[in-house]
């Protein structure tokens, strides 16, 4: 079997050529030209950063990308998916308030931003996959709208998932915040009942009659309760919190599943930035000194090689003193820093799946 194509430049920019030069020149010559974008939706997934964070990409990237798409035909737009967790872009309001402040707007990257799953996080589609761990992928419906899917990444550390590149933007990243209870959870929600406002809108929302009020305030019944999590969804004084009890392989499988619900049946592209290798993801309104030196730009087909090479050329970086990463760490940075998570059991499902292959050919520009 041939190896997927990972293409890769460094971070050298001499006069004449900038880095965003760079990156146009990489992802034409990894091929994206040859996707048809003639008036078709493209969706560029990307993660627009938690406030406060400044590790996250730099909307300069995003607009080489976006350019390059308009310039094949296509129409493209910007988006992510509301958080599961309290802070900035947990509706998409506040989504889209935080993405601009970040500088992701139509004036800065020349298209617009969308949020997936709507205004509450509860605009999904649901995906058939019949998956050994999900069955039916619970995804924003405006990335299931587009006709082409392009993942832009950051890559990262991650304290649940070791680290955060294509499969986790694709998978954790589009899902609603339904889908993300579930890939975060083995568990049901629960109500805290000194938050609940007693406004009824989980009572509504809930197909199954799971929540009563009990003393005023809501509750859930267990026995009852499927998981769908769309009540966490509808809450607005964030009163319902999923059970984040889950193993690391279900999470990382289910995360691996999700992705294979995005990029299955239509043309997806992917790029990744190992850049401000920070050992924790956007989504912390902070962001630590990066673990390891800048490596480079990386563009394929295929997400799991890219996420593969990734790896591969990040462990080879020496450790950044004084960061999170201990000076004595050898071999694998990301299990070293989060020895809790497996990174590999993410990418061995999702090439068992038929997303990619863990063999790749680094292709040097």
């Amino acid at each position: 079997m041939e190896k997927s194509k990972v293409y890769f430049t460094n971070l050298r920019a001499k006069p004449g050529e900038n880095l965003l030069q760079k990156l146009e020149k990489l992802i034409r010559a990894a091929g994206i030209e040859t996707i048809d974008f003639n008036k078709k939706f493209t969706a560029i997934k990307i993660h627009f950063g938690e406030p406060g964070n400044l590790a996250y990409l730099r909307p300069n990237y995003a607009k080489v990308v976006a350019d390059v798409v308009k310039s094949l035909g296509g129409k493209v737009f910007l988006t992510d998916c509301n958080t599961l967790y309290v802070g900035r872009r947990k509706d998409a309001l506040e989504h889209m308030d935080a993405a601009y402040e970040n500088g992701y707007n139509p004036f800065t990257t020349g298209c617009q931003v969308i949020i997936a799953d709507g205004l509450k996080g509860s605009d999904e589609t649901l995906v058939p996959i019949n998956g050994e761990f999900v069955k039916e992928a619970k995804i924003g419906t405006a990335i299931m709208d587009a006709d082409i899917i392009i993942s832009l990444n950051h890559f990262k550390g991650h304290e649940e998932a070791g680290f955060g590149g294509a499969i986790k933007n694709l998978g954790m990243g589009s899902g609603s915040r339904a889908g993300k209870m579930e890939m975060h959870s083995d568990g049901k929600p629960s109500v805290s009942a000194r938050k609940c406002q007693s406004c009824g809108k989980c009572i509504k929302i809930c197909a199954h009659s799971a929540i009563s009020f009990v003393d005023k305030k809501a509750q859930i019944d267990h026995s009852k309760c499927v998981g769908c999590g769309r009540c966490i969804a509808m809450c607005a004084f964030d009163a319902i919190k999923p059970d984040y009890t889950v193993s690391t392989r279900s999470f990382n499988c289910k995360m691996a599943e999700y992705a294979y619900a995005v990029v299955k049946d239509r043309p997806s592209f992917h790029i990744s930035l190992v850049v401000d290798v920070s050992p924790y993801c956007d989504c912390h309104a902070e962001n630590d000194l990066p673990i390891i030196p800048d490596v480079g730009m990386f563009a394929s087909f295929d997400p799991v090689a890219i996420d593969m090479a990734c790896a591969d050329m990040a462990m080879k970086q020496p450790v950044i003193p004084g960061s999170a990463l201990t000076e004595d760490s050898k071999g694998d940075h990301f299990t070293h820093m989060h020895p809790t998570t497996n990174w590999k059991e993410c990418l061995e499902h999702a090439a068992k799946i038929g997303i990619g292959s863990l063999e790749y050919e680094l292709i040097e520009l």
